[in-house]
C-alpha cells in the first residue's frame, strides 16, 4: 500500500432535513403556531416552577430559635459540697456518676458550676467551668482548679 491509495474512513453523516426541504412537510413535526413552533424557542422547564413555588428556607427555619452550641448544665456550689468528700476530684464524669446531671448521648456534657451555696471541704475542680465566685471561694478554702 502506498501513501496515495490511502483513504479516510469517515462515518455516514446524515443531515437534518427541516421545513419544505426535508421529508416532514411545511411544518417539520412541530405542529402549527405557537411558541414551540418557532425557531428558537425556549421552553421554561417543568421543575423551575414547581421549584419556585416552595418557600425559601432562610437561617435554620423553624430551629431558628435554638442555639447551635449546647448550652453547659449548670450545677451549684451546695450541691457538691453535700455529694463530695473533702479531696475527691470534681469532673463531669463524676458528677455523672454521683446523678447530679445526666449524661448526653453517651458522653459527659458541659458543666458549669455557678456559686450557689457554701463549700466546706476541699476539692480539686478539672474539665469544669465556673463562675468567678466560685473560683475564688475554691482557691480560698484551698481547694484547686485544673
Amino acid at each position: 500500500m502506498q501513501i496515495h491509495e490511502l483513504q479516510s474512513n469517515p462515518k455516514n453523516r446524515k443531515r437534518k432535513l427541516v421545513g419544505r426541504g426535508g421529508k416532514r412537510g411545511k411544518t417539520s413535526g412541530r405542529g402549527t403556531k405557537g411558541q414551540n413552533a418557532r425557531a428558537g424557542r425556549k421552553k421554561r422547564p417543568e421543575m423551575r416552577d414547581r421549584i419556585k413555588k416552595l418557600p425559601k428556607q432562610r437561617g435554620r427555619g423553624k430551629n431558628s430559635n435554638k442555639s447551635v452550641w449546647t448550652k453547659p448544665v449548670i450545677v451549684r456550689l451546695g450541691e457538691i459540697s453535700k455529694l463530695y468528700k473533702a479531696d475527691e476530684k470534681v469532673t463531669p464524669q463524676t458528677l455523672v456518676a454521683k446523678g447530679i446531671c445526666k449524661s448526653l448521648k453517651g458522653s459527659a456534657p458541659a458543666v458549669k458550676i455557678l456559686g450557689t451555696g457554701e463549700l466546706d471541704k476541699k476539692l480539686i475542680f478539672k474539665g469544669v467551668d465556673m463562675s468567678a465566685s466560685v473560683k475564688a471561694a475554691i482557691e480560698k478554702i484551698g481547694g484547686a482548679v485544673k
